[in-house]
């Protein structure tokens, strides 16, 4: 009996936009540690037969000095997506031609660097708009999958406000970071957004079903900071909630999965970085093999092919900024 599916997707933010998004002016050096973390991944794929999605920022691309690890990941047959350009959370206060310079700088960059153009796209910090997404259609993208359906975004951003070094303006643009309470009314599973005469594939990032927590790689290491215990039956109630509800999960992970304080000092402010990073490494393994032992894992290229040929996608009109969609 074939097992369901799941995708597994890696926001590639690079030290710099951590530092950037906190408000620290040391992000325009543009410090890196993909040549720490991107080996690491990739190892730690391979050893599992692994192929993901990989989304990547387009200011990585422009840098020489990080085309090598770029390019290793398309060589080692991972997807690529865009992730944007600037990788500033408040695409949703762009203007159209602002969407659509800041979408084809990134294709840009990421093509001429890895050999693919993205087909898919997640806007950083989860940022999204109607006009993001008719943007995203007009230029071929094949899925979006910039929205977290979560009760808990402003709990998030009002912590995230009370830890950065933030001006006032600086706050007024991510106002919206992380979303609001209507973003825990969205689907888990894939629908279509309605854009007049056309429609796009949204895949949200997975939560927990029924009460809209997260799941993903970064909320679990938080928790196992506390007790590994805890956060061990916190993911198989997980994976099993997903599966009874017809749920394919999209997992989310971020570079700081696999790296600790003593891989990147500088980003000692984000929760979980005291724990070493072989440690880390190694609950993201066993996390990845639970959920492989119970889905078939796709990168999400896939992930949306298989959605749209069930013909299942329902179609859901777009309304953000503090409402649901239809």
């Amino acid at each position: 009996m074939s097992k369901p599916i799941a995708s597994v997707s890696l926001d590639l933010d690079n030290e710099w936009t951590y530092l950037k998004v906190h408000g620290e002016s040391s992000w325009r050096d543009y410090p890196s540690y993909l040549e720490i973390v991107v080996p690491r991944v990739l190892e730690f794929l391979k050893k599992r037969n692994l192929t993901i999605t990989f989304f990547v920022v387009g200011q990585d691309a422009a840098l020489e000095k990080n085309h090598a690890a770029l390019r290793a990941l398309s060589e080692a047959g991972h997807e690529i997506g865009n992730h944007s350009f600037a990788h500033e959370p408040w695409l949703h206060l762009y203007s159209e031609a602002e969407v659509d310079d800041e979408l084809s700088r990134a294709e840009e960059r990421l093509e001429a660097v890895t050999g693919q153009r993205p087909l898919g796209f997640r806007g950083p910090g989860f940022s999204v708009s109607e006009t993001v997404l008719k943007v995203l259609k007009r230029r071929g993208y094949r899925y979006d999958a910039s929205t977290f359906p979560t009760f808990l975004g402003p709990l998030a951003r009002m912590y995230y406000f009370m830890t950065a070094r933030l001006s006032a303006e600086e706050k007024k643009q991510r106002k919206l970071l992380f979303g609001t309470l209507g973003e825990g009314l969205r689907p888990l599973k894939p629908y279509r957004w309605s854009l007049g005469e056309d429609e796009l594939l949204e895949i949200p990032v997975t939560t927990l079903p029924f009460l809209k927590v997260p799941i993903h790689v970064s909320y679990l290491q938080y928790l196992a900071s506390f007790s590994e215990i805890l956060a061990r039956r916190y993911w198989r109630m997980a994976l099993s909630l997903c599966k009874v509800t017809g749920t394919g999960p999209s997992l989310l992970l971020h570079p700081l999965d696999f790296l600790g304080g003593d891989d990147v000092s500088s980003l000692a402010f984000f929760p979980a970085m005291k724990v070493p990073g072989e440690k880390k490494l190694a609950r993201v393994g066993e996390y990845l093999e639970l959920m492989a032992s119970r889905f078939e894992i796709l990168p999400m290229r896939e992930h949306a092919e298989r959605a749209l040929a069930s013909g299942a996608p329902r179609r859901l009109k777009p309304r953000f900024r503090g409402g649901d969609a239809d």
